[in-house]
C-alpha cells in the first residue's frame, strides 16, 4: 500500500470517528432535555420551573460533552475545549458580545416604533425581583443552547465536512427545532438559520463561546426584559414592562416577536459583517497558524556531546618525518662500476 493511500484511509477513518461522535453528540442532547425536563417537574414549582429546566440542562450538556470529549477525543480539559475556557480577556469578549446582541435588537426597534407601540409598566419591587430571575433564565437558555449548537458538536462536524458546511448545517438544525414552537413561520425559520449562521462564526472567529453567548444573550434580553417584547411567542418574559407592537408584520413579527420578523432577517445579515469587523483582533490571536519549523532535524544533545569529546580528548604527540641517509658504500661501488667499463 503506498503512503497516500494509508494517508487516506487515515482521514477516512477520522471522518467516520468524528461523524459517530457527533450522533452520539445528538443523543447526549435529547437526553439531557428530557431528563431536564422532568427533573424541573419534579423538582420544581410552576413558577421557578423554567428556570431549573434551563439550568439542568446547561450542565448536563456541559457534563455530557465533557465525558464525550474526554473518552473520545482524550481532552484533558473537556470543558475549556469546548469552547468555555476562562482565558485572558473572556469577561471582554463576553461583554463584546452583549453589546453587539443589544445592538441588533435596538436596531430592529427603531422601524417597529413608528407603526406604534403600547406600553405597560408594573415598577413594584415584586416585578424587579422577578426581573432578576428572568435574566437568569435567559442566561442559561442561551448558554444551553450555545452548548449544543457551537460547541462540541459543531467541532465533531467540522472535522467531517469542513468548518463552513459545518457551521450551514447546525444553522439549518437549529432553524428546525424552532419551528416546533407555537406561531413559527417561514420568516422565523429564515431567521433562525440567519442567526445560527452569525452565531457560527462568531466562535470560528474566536475559537471561544463567550462571543456568541454573549449575542443570543444579548438580543432575547434586549428583546424581553428592556423593551418588554414577545420571545418566540411568549409574552411573559418580563415582569416590569410589557410592549405591544402595532405595526406591519414585516418589522415587528407579530405576536410570534423580532425572531418571526423578516426586517430582522435583513438586520442580522446585515450586521454579520460587523461581527467580523469587531473580532478582527480576536481573530488575530486565537487563529494565527503554528508556525513549525523546517529544515532537517539535529540531534543537538549529540551534537554538544561530540563537541565536548573533541575538547577534552588528549593531543597525540606530534609526529616528525623520516629522513632517509644512503649508505657510505654506494658511491665507492658506482666508481668501480664506471672504472670497469
Amino acid at each position: 500500500m503506498t503512503v497516500k493511500g494509508t494517508e487516506r484511509r487515515r482521514t477516512e477513518f477520522a471522518r467516520a470517528r468524528s461523524a459517530s461522535g457527533f450522533l452520539l453528540a445528538a443523543l447526549v442532547f435529547l437526553i439531557a432535555r428530557l431528563l431536564a425536563e422532568r427533573g424541573a417537574r419534579g423538582f420544581a414549582r410552576s413558577s421557578w420551573e423554567p428556570l431549573i429546566e434551563q439550568g439542568m440542562l446547561a450542565f448536563l450538556l456541559l457534563i455530557g460533552f465533557a465525558a464525550l470529549g474526554m473518552m473520545r477525543d482524550s481532552q484533558l480539559d473537556p470543558v475549556a475545549q469546548q469552547g468555555l475556557t476562562l482565558r485572558f480577556g473572556w469577561r471582554r469578549e463576553a461583554g463584546l458580545g452583549i453589546g453587539l446582541g443589544w445592538a441588533l435588537a435596538l436596531v430592529c426597534l427603531l422601524p417597529m416604533a413608528l407603526g406604534g407601540i403600547a406600553v405597560h409598566f408594573s415598577l413594584s419591587l415584586v416585578s424587579f425581583g422577578w426581573l432578576a430571575a428572568d435574566g437568569v433564565f435567559f442566561a442559561l437558555a442561551t448558554l444551553a443552547a450555545t452548548i449544543a449548537f457551537q460547541g462540541y458538536p459543531l467541532q465533531l462536524l467540522s472535522r467531517v465536512m469542513g468548518e463552513p458546511s459545518a457551521v450551514m448545517l447546525m444553522a439549518i438544525l437549529y432553524g428546525l427545532m424552532q419551528m416546533g414552537l407555537p406561531g413559527a413561520s417561514r420568516a422565523s425559520m429564515a431567521m433562525c438559520f440567519a442567526f445560527g449562521l452569525m452565531l457560527g462564526i462568531g466562535y470560528l472567529r474566536t475559537r471561544a463561546l463567550w462571543v456568541p453567548w454573549g449575542i443570543h444573550f444579548g438580543w432575547v434580553a434586549a428583546q424581553a426584559l428592556v423593551f418588554g417584547l414577545p420571545v418566540n411567542g411568549v409574552t411573559s418574559h418580563s415582569s416590569v414592562v410589557q410592549s405591544y407592537p402595532m405595526g406591519s408584520y414585516f418589522f415587528s413579527g407579530g405576536d410570534f416577536g423580532l425572531d418571526g420578523s423578516w426586517f430582522s432577517v435583513l438586520a442580522v445579515v446585515a450586521a454579520t459583517p460587523v461581527l467580523f469587523r469587531v473580532t478582527r483582533d480576536l481573530s488575530f490571536v486565537h487563529n494565527a497558524p503554528v508556525i513549525v519549523a523546517g529544515g532537517v532535524a539535529v540531534d543537538l544533545d549529540a551534537a554538544a556531546r561530540r563537541q565536548h569529546e573533541t575538547a577534552t580528548r588528549p593531543e597525540a604527540p606530534e609526529g616528525k618525518p623520516l629522513v632517509q641517509i644512503l649508505p657510505a658504500a654506494a658511491p665507492v661501488e658506482a666508481a668501480r662500476e664506471q672504472d670497469w667499463q
